[in-house]
């Protein structure tokens, strides 16, 4: 991957759909789920976040000023964890989103987003740029696969017994 290489929702829909959909259908099965950012001394900080896949974009909503949308603006990077349930049926495996989050202050963007999410206001947007997707999961109770898709590569799959 060339540094800097990130993707949408949309690009990653395009190169992976199959990947791209189970991811989608885990994020789908819970409201909320698990966001790092980094502080301001560099060490993680993980909160609770809905997220929502809209118009070929993953984006991310939070209330003003929020200590994740003040990391945010300070560096944009991000971890995204889709929540495991209760670790009886994690139909689609484990999956996780890496990239850099860009917040949006277009009125008309916002306001597209208020048609559909309805979010309590006043609020912080972000839309994400992607820069990995992982799943994990168990493959015939033997295996543990791994697929991990940066935009520009092939998907890999790495098996484990």
């Amino acid at each position: 991957m060339t540094p800097g290489t990130t993707a949408n929702w949309a690009g990653f829909t395009t190169a992976e759909p199959e990947l791209a959909a189970t991811v989608e259908a885990r994020f789908g099965a819970y409201t909320h789920h698990t966001l790092a950012t980094l502080r301001k001394d560099g060490s993680p900080r993980t909160t609770g976040l809905e997220v929502r896949f809209l118009g070929g974009e993953l984006w991310l909503g939070m209330m003003p000023g929020s200590l994740k949308a003040l990391d945010l603006h300070r560096d944009p990077r991000f971890a995204l964890q889709a929540n495991p349930g209760d670790g009886t049926g994690m139909g689609g495996g484990d999956v996780r989103i890496g990239g850099r989050a860009v917040e949006v202050e277009d009125p008309g963007t916002k306001a597209g987003y208020v048609k559909e999410v309805e979010p309590p206001e006043p609020f912080h947007l972000f839309r994400t740029e992607l820069t990995e997707v992982v799943r994990t999961y168990v493959e015939d109770d033997k295996y543990l696969v791994v697929q991990i898709w940066r935009p520009g590569q092939p998907l890999r799959t790495v098996r484990r017994t």
